[in-house]
């Protein structure tokens, strides 16, 4: 996969060199690429922003200088199709890890790091003509810039391309996976600080320990994040999957999970 990140600090981006994906970049598993913007610019200030027409506090990204780095990746682009163009904006659909699997099929990303109060507008519009454009969310809140987005969405991409993680197995078991939230972990010491581990992860029996742990996704999911089980298909649950989850106060009503009203 290719992967290219336009950003006036280009230097917000150096993490990309560590760890998993810094490695999948010097086995040419992830050819990415960092590109400054100012380096695009044409006047001796290489200004990147101006004020916003219609006024109000802040200043724009002038559309210029994005559209000729753009282009630049565009013209490089080895997809056969239209590389995607990702834009971290509050403004945008929320990343998941479904659209980290999503993108991970594809040949080439691009992404653009807005800075200040966005880019012009024209800009997306005008680059639909080379790109796929998706205005992207990491959440409800604002940054800065969009270089925090992206380290966060080349990471979650780039480890799902195979041979970035050495065990491929470790990404079926984790937190989304499976629309759950993974469950909790634990390693030696089997007693730390007068601190026990379940007894059933010494039995020695696999299929008391997978029905614990799926007991415990579903525990942690509904105290931590109740909204992935609302409305979860209940022919993807086995008959102990149900058991466990009325336990929780869910019932199958329609077809689909639903949380039992607190008398």
């Amino acid at each position: 996969m290719r992967i290219d990140v336009v950003s006036i600090f280009p230097e917000y981006l150096a993490a990309l060199d560590l760890s998993l994906i810094g490695k999948a970049r010097q086995d040419g598993l992830l050819d990415l690429r960092v590109h400054d913007l100012r380096s695009y610019t044409t006047d001796r200030h290489r200004t990147v922003d101006d004020t916003p027409y219609g006024g109000g506090a802040g200043m724009v990204m002038k559309p210029e200088p994005w559209a000729l780095a753009l282009q630049s990746v565009s013209d490089a682009s080895p997809a056969d199709g239209r590389p995607v163009l990702i834009v971290p904006s509050p403004a945008g659909a929320v990343f998941t890890q479904q659209m980290a699997h999503e993108l991970a099929e594809e040949s080439h990303l691009a992404f653009a790091c807005g800075r200040y109060e966005g880019i012009d507008e024209r800009v997306l519009e005008w680059a639909d003509e080379l790109f796929d454009v998706r205005p992207v969310s990491l959440g409800d809140y604002v940054l800065n810039g969009g270089e925090v987005a992206v380290l966060a969405m080349v990471e979650a991409v780039g480890r799902l391309l195979p041979g970035v993680v050495g065990n491929p197995a470790s990404l079926v078991e984790e937190s989304h996976s499976d629309g759950l939230l993974e469950y909790p972990v634990y390693t030696k010491p089997s007693d730390w600080r007068g601190r026990g581990i379940p007894e059933v992860l010494l039995s020695g029996n696999h299929a008391r320990i997978a029905q614990f742990r799926r007991d415990e996704q579903f525990r942690r999911t509904a105290q931590r994040r109740p909204d992935l089980l609302e409305g979860l298909p209940a022919g993807t649950l086995s008959k102990a999957d149900l058991a466990a989850l009325a336990q929780l106060g869910y019932v199958v009503v329609d077809g689909v999970l639903t949380r039992q009203p607190e008398k």
